[in-house]
């Protein structure tokens, strides 16, 4: 009898993909078993080309916390084989299972090796893995060109503070796609969320038309996740998208101001981080979280450009 997994994973895009690492372990380690995700309404997506899976349950926040109310009645009938908690729950003691696996309040190091230590796993740290399929794969090739190189940007965060001034990203993609850029003349591809693109018209129209490649609310996860493995470089804000790219394996720089990047660098040796200032110098006094403007001014171009260039070269050194 196969066996079945209940897989409690996160609300945000970037913490789901970062957990696909343990699950894809799961699966790897109990070949044809029934996976069941729980996650958050934005991160289900991700989710849907899992091997083995049984269903989603969608995690849309009430209140009392009656959302875990609803997972429980959903899960409480069935004894699974192993039950992983990524979200410390104490709904999830009442679900039976033969083996359980909680994510604790303490704990230290990044995300990732987290996730990894709730699996008590000791070797590798088991790295991100998105499932696409052959549909997904052909909307991007519909989407990406292949007669040039393709620099993709992520403009946006799922908060204010976390962006870098479009301005600033306009000044970086002209530099690296023009005469003497790591990569001139390539094409820009543009990703990010529909109601976030008021916020980076400006940097949209900075763009060529000829070389720009707007998807801003034009695809699915998985379908961006499929045209970030054909991009050449990716530069983003903290984000899910930066750990989308991360996963597909494209070098990626994460651009880090008022987050914490030994908690949410994106993971691999093709991926770097450079900041403008540290973690807790970039709140000021009454921070407003939802009307102040960007924390990111204090990363110049100028630094921007050469972790880019640094990157570039270390990935090509390894490639060759």
């Amino acid at each position: 009898m196969a066996k079945s997994i209940l897989f409690v994973t996160a609300t945000r895009i970037g913490d789901a993909v970062l957990s696909t690492g343990i699950l894809g372990r799961l699966i790897a380690d109990n070949p044809g078993a029934r996976i069941t995700v729980a996650c958050g309404r934005a991160a289900a997506p991700l989710f849907e080309a899992v091997p083995g899976l049984e269903r989603i349950i969608i995690l849309d926040k009430k209140r009392w916390s009656l959302h875990w109310l609803g997972l429980w009645s959903q899960c409480f009938r069935r004894m699974w084989s192993i039950l992983v908690d990524l979200r410390n729950t104490p709904m999830t003691y009442l679900i039976p299972t033969w083996h359980r696996f909680r994510m604790g309040r303490k704990g230290a190091g990044h995300r990732l090796e987290r996730y990894a230590q709730v699996m008590r796993i000791t070797d590798a740290v088991p790295t991100p893995k998105i499932w696409i399929s052959d549909v997904h794969r052909a909307a991007a090739d519909g989407l990406i060109p292949g007669d040039r190189p393709v620099l993709a940007i992520g403009p946006t965060a799922n908060w204010r503070g976390k962006t870098w001034p479009e301005g600033h990203f306009a000044d970086l993609v002209a530099r690296l796609t023009g005469d003497g850029g790591i990569l001139p003349g390539a094409a820009v591809a543009v990703f990010g969320h529909e109601s976030e693109r008021a916020s980076i018209e400006g940097f949209l129209a900075s763009i060529p038309e000829d070389r720009r490649i707007d998807l801003v609310g034009k695809i699915s996860l998985l379908e961006a996740y499929a045209c970030l493995e054909k991009a050449a470089l990716y530069i983003g804000n903290d984000s899910g998208l930066m750990h989308l790219a991360a996963a597909a394996g494209v070098p990626t720089l994460g651009l880090f101001g008022p987050t914490p990047d030994e908690l949410y660098a994106p993971w691999g040796s093709h991926c770097r981080v450079v900041r403008g200032a540290g973690f807790l110098e970039s709140f000021p006094e009454n921070y407003d979280w939802e009307n102040s403007p960007s924390l990111m001014e204090k990363l110049s171009v100028d630094a921007a450009e050469a972790a880019a260039n640094d990157l570039w070269v270390e990935c090509k050194e390894a490639a060759s």
